[in-house]
């Protein structure tokens, strides 16, 4: 899993224009297995552990309107930075990515993650 969770975030790193941050976490215990950032002042485990709130506030109302749908994604959009919180495909886990919003396109931003995320449900 270590192996595995390395190559993700340095490929995520090397990859995305605008790259400021990643951590995976779980959902259930809240517990970030990995992270990475360019800069040393953005902490992406402090962030995902605010962040762990965003995604379980948002699957409770999803329960609590009787809705059949599946969270895939959440976008914060800042003044100058994107925050995307991506779902596992069995919701044990999230990917919390930060990037300057100047710098990137939030098409590509999405597609990046979402082709380096695919196997973290079953790599955990």
């Amino acid at each position: 899993m270590s192996e595995f969770l390395t190559t993700f975030t340095s490929d995520l790193k090397d990859n995305l224009a605008g790259f400021i941050g990643v951590s995976v976490t779980e959902v259930k215990t809240g517990m970030s297995f990995a992270s990475l950032s360019v800069n040393p002042n953005f902490d992406p485990e402090l962030a995902s552990a605010y962040n762990l709130e965003v995604v379980k506030a948002k699957l409770s109302a999803i329960k609590a309107l009787g809705l059949a749908s599946k969270l895939d994604d959440i976008l914060i959009t800042l003044s100058d930075q994107l925050h995307i919180i991506d779902l596992s495909e069995n919701g044990d886990y999230f990917v919390y990515l930060a990037v300057d919003s100047s710098k990137v396109n939030l098409g590509m931003a999405r597609a990046t993650l979402k082709k380096y995320s695919k196997d973290i449900a079953s790599k955990m």
